[in-house]
Parts: structure tokens; C-alpha cells; sequence
């Protein structure tokens, strides 16, 4: 089976990451684990789309109650650890110091690895201070535990108010960013992001499936001779700073999304697809997924 070549991002501190990776929502459950999971399944698919080239993958303590961790802990086993980028979330109720620290641990167990290449603050919580959270983040990269720090789900003036509060550079906001759902554009955060040098990492870029075929995604795939779908994802990781993850456990999904990798959309297009693109939204109307 043919393996694809994933290209990488670099910031100006020398931290890099591959522009697609893999996300781990819904695996095993939702927030709950679902007792009639094809567990088997998941992990052949984890296995699978580390076969064909996908090195990142992107989990949280709180996904399946734990349970994804641990099949994704499962599906890693035999393949080199240092070849694999491995992120997890901390849930916004373990921010505590202790109550992090622990979290940690526990996600370590379960994924069966003794290093996070990437940890995240799964979303703010205003009622613990986060320079405790940030000390008991510090911590954990100071014993290895931690590779490289970020957040999830933060707006712009929040991410900048934080900066400061750790040791360690932020290098990542995870956040809903995709050709349907703008805010990050409109909040700024995107062109924040560019100009400090972090990464914004885009989930659900492909709205799960439910971006429609509009007259100018019809236009840019005859183009490019690629699909819809690559052409969301290219959209995404054709601009500067921006990487993107999503679920993909079936070979033929694997291959269409790395399909959209390893070339450019010319920057005409990507502002012709930013400014006109149909249906935009501000913020998403159903419930966070997070």
C-alpha cells in the first residue's frame, strides 16, 4: 500500500508539526464511551492511517471517557514512538494543579507512551486561575513528561492575555475553522496566530462531511482535478500557520484527505473561496463539540 509523504510546518523556534493529522472525536463513544463500539475497528484504522503516512494524532482525556486514549494507545503499539506526534487535552475540569497533574499521568497510562509530544488546555475555565494550570503544565515539560505546550477552543483576547503566564511557548490554538465557520477569521484570531507565530490548528475542516457543493468548490475542483473535499482541506493548509485534523478510519477516506496534500492553491483562490465561499456562519449553531 502506497505511502504518502505529509508535509510539515515550522515556527521561527524550530517546532514543527505535519500540516494534516488524525482527530480521535468519537472514537470509542462521544463524551461517554459507547459499550457498542467496534473497538477492533477504531484501532485497525489508527493502524492503517499510520501505515500510509500519518504521524500526528490528536486525542483528549475526555473523548469516549478516556477510552479513545486508549485505543489509540493500543493502535501505536509495534510502530516507532519517535516517529509518531502524539497529542492529548486536558478536560477544563482537571486545570487545577494537582488535578492536572493527575490527568496527565492517567493519559499517559492509557496511551501506553511515556512522553506527550503536544498537551493542550482542552477549553478556558474562569474559576481556576491559569497560572496554576500553566505551573503544573511548566512542570511536566520540566520532568519530559510534556513535549510542547498549546490551548483548544481560545478566542483571541484570551489567548493573548495568557502568553506570559508560562514558562514555555504556546505553540498551538486548536479550534472549529473551516469553510463554513469563520469566527476565527472574525475574532481575529487567524491573523493573531500568523503574527505571533503559533500554529492554528483546525478541526471538523470538512463540517463532517456536510460541506455542499457549491458552484465555486465545482469550479476550483475541475481546476485542480481534486475533490471537494481536498479543496476544503487545501484551503486550510495552504495558508500560513494553519494545520488542520480530522477523523479518518476508512482506507478510502485516508486517501482522499491525503489526496489534498503536497500542492498549492494559488492565493487568488484561496481568497476567492474566503470571500465568496456560500453560507458562511460566524459561529457554529449546533452544539460545541468540545
Amino acid at each position: 500500500m502506497k505511502k504518502y509523504m505529509i508535509p510539515t510546518k515550522k515556527l521561527n523556534n524550530g517546532f514543527e508539526m505535519p500540516v494534516l493529522g488524525l482527530g480521535t472525536w468519537l472514537v470509542g463513544g462521544d463524551k461517554l464511551r459507547n459499550p457498542n463500539n467496534d473497538d477492533l475497528a477504531n484501532v485497525k484504522g489508527i493502524k492503517k492511517a499510520i501505515e500510509m503516512g500519518i504521524s500526528h494524532i490528536d486525542t483528549a482525556e475526555n473523548y469516549a471517557e478516556g477510552h479513545a486514549e486508549k485505543l489509540v494507545g493500543q493502535a501505536i503499539k509495534g510502530f516507532d514512538r519517535k516517529k509518531l506526534f502524539i497529542t492529548s487535552k486536558v478536560d477544563k475540569r482537571n486545570l487545577a494543579y494537582n488535578d492536572l497533574l493527575i490527568a496527565c499521568k492517567k493519559s499517559l497510562e492509557r496511551l501506553k507512551t511515556s512522553y506527550l509530544d503536544l498537551y493542550l488546555i482542552h477549553s478556558p475555565n474562569d474559576e481556576i486561575p491559569i497560572d496554576e494550570t500553566f505551573r503544573a503544565i511548566d512542570e511536566l515539560v520540566n520532568k519530559g513528561l510534556v513535549k510542547n505546550i498549546g490551548v483548544s477552543n481560545f478566542k483571541t483576547k484570551r489567548l493573548a492575555s495568557i502568553q506570559n503566564k508560562t514558562k514555555n511557548k504556546i505553540v498551538t490554538n486548536q479550534v472549529y475553522y473551516n469553510l463554513i465557520i469563520r469566527e476565527p477569521e472574525i475574532d481575529g484570531l487567524v491573523e493573531y496566530c500568523q503574527d505571533q507565530d503559533i500554529f492554528l490548528t483546525t478541526y471538523r475542516p470538512l463540517e463532517l462531511g456536510n460541506l455542499f457543493i457549491a458552484p465555486i468548490i465545482k469550479e476550483l475542483s475541475d481546476k485542480y482535478g481534486k475533490t471537494p473535499f481536498q479543496i476544503a482541506i487545501n484551503w486550510l493548509v495552504s495558508q500560513d500557520k494553519i494545520l488542520t485534523i480530522t477523523k479518518m478510519l476508512r482506507i478510502e477516506h485516508i486517501k482522499e484527505n491525503l489526496g489534498a496534500l503536497n500542492w498549492q492553491m494559488e492565493n487568488r483562490d484561496i481568497e476567492k473561496l474566503r470571500i465568496k465561499f456560500p453560507g458562511q456562519k460566524e459561529k457554529s449553531d449546533i452544539l460545541p463539540l468540545k
